[in-house]
């Protein structure tokens, strides 16, 4: 089954506060850390990936951050996953090594449907769906 990193967790979340006030605000790394009681450096090195994704883009300067680099309705949870850990994998057999040969499973594709499952939210939930969760707040640097 799919096991998000810490990585893709941050960068779910850190996306999440961008998307509030429909993704017009702009967070420092560090507010963004403070929020999610993570390490700012952590978080700096998932947000460049995230910027070389195309999903975010800095604002240098004293008052600089990261913005969304589209609306919130137009990046889906399935990009900010793939951006920090590559694309999802297939199932993996439930056991530590695989004893059937995987179409053949005796659990009869219950593992491969609940990742689809997975990856279909994931594809077609948006920022713009998980906004609400952090409400805007004033930038905190």
């Amino acid at each position: 089954m799919l096991k998000i990193s810490e990585a893709a967790s941050l960068a779910l979340h850190a996306a999440a506060i961008l998307a509030a006030g429909n993704g017009n605000g702009r967070n420092s790394t560090r507010s963004m850390a403070h929020r999610l009681g993570a390490s700012e450096h952590h978080l700096a090195k998932v947000m460049q990936r995230l910027g070389r994704a195309g999903l975010v883009r800095s604002v240098r300067g004293p008052q600089g951050g990261f913005v969304l680099a589209s609306a919130p309705a137009d990046i889906s949870l399935l990009q900010i996953y793939e951006a920090v850990d590559g694309p999802l994998r297939p199932a993996p057999c439930l056991l530590p090594h695989q004893v059937c040969g995987g179409d053949d499973c005796v659990l009869g594709g219950l593992v491969q449907s609940l990742n689809d499952q997975i990856e279909d939210y994931l594809e077609r939930t948006t920022l713009a769906d998980l906004a609400h969760v952090f409400p805007e707040r004033e930038e905190q640097t």
